[in-house]
């Protein structure tokens, strides 16, 4: 019996590396092996020095896609900390060696008991949609029953819960469910000892149990960040389903005879993708962030390797698709642009009374949209960029300098006529435009070099 549980939620993940020498992170280390690389019990010695461990790290390493070393750094330990579900990565219930499915496509479904936490009816719908989120794509149908004994039974317990797999109190394993068989398969239990609520303010029933309820109908793990059925939670809005889920649990059932037009949310941006071009590039407190579709990469001066996560699983605020961002230090923010409209962060909150229309820095009607912005420190100016015009921002007084908007084009040249996002630093300028990165003079005024776009993240 393999059980589903997804550790406490970690919404905030710009806490600074861990250090990579203490014990306490060994013994993590260890403990995630075992629990989920089937890292075999009883090894001698440092745990660092065997082989065995060693190989362990790079299979985990290797399937998050971080940079594969074998030992237990700073990005490893980080992805190690993170809310996850409690199945294994690897072994047969990942890779289906017998096709774990329900033979049947009627499947019948039974909620015993509910949580106080969530009315009734919050439950009930839940739960039917997070099946819906599965029978729009195959030929499944899901059946409610009230009374016997159904193919997946779902209950909220605590502590131990009869089925010998406990549950350990607040801030731990929120859930586990059995994949397909007799008997207890398919079975999806929550722990009640957790706050369920509709929306991000803690953990998010429907989303919970759309994950689990896949694991339930035979779904294994994804690598792919975008994907519903990945290891690690994080909230969302919209349709889950990925083209990486969809293609599983159609490998299982086949797809939907009548199905209902969803459009499915993009797999992950694969950050050494040839061809990646950025939305947008921010500085964040020491940090960078580049946002590309709805996830941002996060890349940190003493972390070897960029951490790519979902822009609402840290700003839940935020729109999923970002055009233009710059960091006002002095402020301590971080401005964000989308369609007509824009917002203000302090870290990991939104600034009261935003998002407001970007026409108030005094933008013309007529642009629509930023397609880059960028914070230049030594003048206290931010540029801004629409199609193949740019304005000046003057953050002092609040207002946009006299004589803008110029061309794009003859005040930098050798650049294209448009750019995708831009960055400052130390009198240099650096613009990304499809795939390619520009690192240009500002003093004077022409490109210095040219880069893959994706060579900031390492490939």
């Amino acid at each position: 019996m393999i059980a589903f549980l997804l550790l406490a939620l970690v919404t905030h993940s710009f806490a600074l590396p861990l250090p990579s020498g203490d014990k306490d992170n060994w013994l993590l280390a260890e403990k995630y092996l075992r629990r989920f690389y089937d890292l075999p019990a009883g090894l001698q010695g440092k745990p660092s020095t065997s082989g065995a461990f060693q190989a362990k790290i790079r299979e985990m390493q290797s399937f998050f896609k971080l940079k594969v070393t074998g030992n237990v750094d700073d990005n490893t330990l980080e992805v190690m900390k993170q809310a996850r579900c409690g199945v294994p990565d690897i072994g047969e219930y990942n890779h289906f060696p017998r096709h774990l499915k329900w033979e049947n496509n009627n499947v019948t479904f039974r909620i015993l008991n509910y949580t106080p936490d969530l009315k009734k009816a919050d439950v009930d719908r839940a739960i039917r949609n997070a099946l819906n989120v599965w029978s729009d794509v195959t030929p499944l149908i899901f059946k409610k029953l009230h009374t016997g004994i159904a193919d997946i039974m779902i209950s909220f317990g605590s502590k131990e819960h009869g089925d010998y797999n406990p549950f350990d109190g607040p801030n731990g394993l929120l859930a586990h469910a059995y994949p397909p068989g007799q008997g207890i398969g398919g079975d999806t239990h929550f722990d009640e000892d957790e706050h369920w609520t509709k929306d991000s303010s803690a953990y998010n029933l429907f989303i919970v149990a759309a994950h689990e309820l896949g694991h339930a109908l035979g779904m294994s793990h994804s690598t792919d960040a975008g994907a519903l059925m990945y290891p690690v939670y994080s909230y969302s809005t919209g349709y889950p389903l990925a083209e990486d889920d969809i293609e599983g649990i159609q490998a299982l059932y086949g797809p939907n005879p009548n199905p209902r037009k969803r459009k499915p949310k993009p797999d992950a941006p694969n950050k050494c993708d040839p061809m990646l071009s950025f939305d947008a590039i921010t500085e964040l407190r020491g940090e960078t962030i580049i946002f590309k579709d709805r996830f941002y990469w996060r890349l940190h001066p003493q972390m070897p390797e960029p951490e790519q996560t979902l822009i609402k699983s840290t700003w839940p605020s935020l729109p999923n698709k970002v055009d233009a961002a710059y960091e006002n230090p002095e402020k301590d923010q971080v401005i964000i642009f989308s369609g007509i409209k824009m917002w203000a962060l302090n870290g990991y909150n939104l600034v009261e009374g935003y998002p407001k229309y970007i026409h108030k820095l005094g933008l013309p009607k007529t642009v629509r949209k930023i397609d880059a912005a960028v914070h230049i420190s030594d003048t206290g100016k931010t540029l801004l960029f629409s199609e193949e015009e740019y304005w000046s921002y003057d953050e002092a007084t609040g207002t946009m300098d006299t004589g803008y908007p110029r061309t794009f084009e003859e005040d930098f040249p050798g650049m294209d006529d448009e750019v995708d996002a831009a960055a400052y630093h130390y009198g240099y300028l650096y613009f990304y435009h499809e795939h390619t990165q520009y690192e240009y003079s500002y003093n004077s005024r022409k490109v210095i070099r040219m880069m893959r776009t994706n060579s900031i993240l390492n490939c």
